[in-house]
C-alpha cells in the first residue's frame, strides 16, 4: 500500500474552534500526527487532512450583524446575502486562524476551500423538501491537489465552503464535507473530533467499536440516547458514504487524536473493519 494515498482525514468543530488558542495541546497533537504518529497501532500514514466547520462562530457573527438565523429541521437556511458573511467567517477568519496556530506548532499548513483544485464538485443541495438557500452537497471530486500537498509535507486545512458550477458560494455541512473528502482521497480513517470522548455503555465506559447492528441495538436498549443518537447515526452515515471507519473522539483529550486515548470507532457496513 502506498501510504501517501491513504491519509487521515480529521474534522474539527464545535467549541474547539471557538477559542482554539486556548487549546494548543490538541493543535500540537494534530501536528505530531501529521508528522508520523500512529493511529490504532498503524505505522506511519499519509499525513493529515484537516476539515473544519465553525457554526458557533457563524452564529455569533450573524447575531452581531442583527441577522436572525432561520433553521428548518436543523438546517441553516442560507440566503445569498447571508452566505457571503458565512464565507468570510469560515474560509476567512477560522481557516486563517487555524493556519496560524498549526504553523506555530511546526506544521506547514495550506488553507483551502472545498472547490480548490477541483477537490470537491459541489452543487446546491437536493436533499431537502424546502429551499435551504445556498446550502450545498458534494457529488465527487479529484484528490490530485491534496495528494500533491501531502507529498510535499504540507497539511491541507479545508473549510466547508464550496462553489457551484457558476462560481456561486455554497455552505456545506462540515461532517458531510469531511466524509466526502475521506472518500475522495481514499483516507485510511475519518476522525470526528467532538466535545465527547465517544459513545458510552450502560456503565459509563466508552464503547471501543460499533457497527450498524450494534448501534441500532444500543438505541433500542436506551444505551445510546438523546443527542448522541444523531451523532452516532451521522458517524455511521459518514462511514458508509466514505467507505472508511469513522472514529468519534474528544478534542479535549489530545491523546485520543493519536489513537491512544478513549474513542469509539464506527465501522462501515461493507467492510466491517478498517482497510
Amino acid at each position: 500500500m502506498d501510504d501517501l494515498k491513504h491519509p487521515l482525514v480529521i474534522k474539527v468543530g464545535g467549541a474547539l474552534l471557538d477559542e482554539p488558542e486556548k487549546n494548543l495541546a490538541v493543535i500540537d497533537a494534530l501536528v505530531a500526527l501529521h508528522h508520523g504518529s500512529t493511529v490504532h497501532g498503524a505505522a506511519r500514514h499519509g499525513g493529515v487532512v484537516l476539515v473544519h466547520g465553525g457554526g458557533l462562530l457563524v452564529d455569533r457573527h450573524l447575531a452581531r450583524l442583527g441577522v436572525v438565523t432561520e433553521r428548518v429541521d436543523g438546517i441553516r437556511v442560507t440566503p445569498p446575502d447571508v452566505v457571503e458573511e458565512i464565507v468570510g467567517v469560515l474560509a476567512g477568519r477560522v481557516n486563517t486562524q487555524l493556519i496560524g496556530l498549526l504553523a506555530s506548532a511546526g506544521a506547514a499548513p495550506v488553507g483551502l476551500s472545498l472547490s480548490d483544485g477541483g477537490l470537491c464538485r459541489c452543487r446546491k443541495s437536493t436533499r431537502y423538501t424546502f429551499d435551504p438557500g445556498a446550502v450545498g452537497e458534494i457529488t465527487g471530486g479529484d484528490p490530485a491537489l491534496v495528494r500533491t500537498l501531502l507529498g510535499g509535507g504540507f497539511m491541507p486545512v479545508v473549510s466547508s465552503i464550496g462553489l457551484d458550477d457558476a462560481g456561486g458560494f455554497l455552505n456545506i455541512n462540515a461532517d458531510d464535507a469531511a466524509a466526502a473528502i475521506a472518500g475522495i482521497v481514499r483516507a485510511r480513517e475519518l476522525v470526528l473530533l467532538t466535545d465527547v470522548p465517544g459513545v458510552l455503555d450502560a456503565d459509563g465506559r466508552v464503547i471501543a467499536s460499533l457497527d450498524r447492528d450494534a448501534i441500532e441495538r444500543h438505541i433500542s436498549d436506551g444505551i445510546i440516547k438523546g443527542g448522541m443518537i444523531a451523532k452516532v447515526r451521522g458517524a455511521l452515515d459518514a462511514a458508509e458514504r466514505s467507505g472508511v471507519p469513522v472514529t468519534i473522539a474528544s478534542w479535549k483529550n489530545p491523546a485520543s487524536v493519536n489513537g491512544v486515548g478513549t474513542s469509539t470507532r464506527i465501522l462501515p457496513l461493507a467492510a466491517g473493519a478498517a482497510r
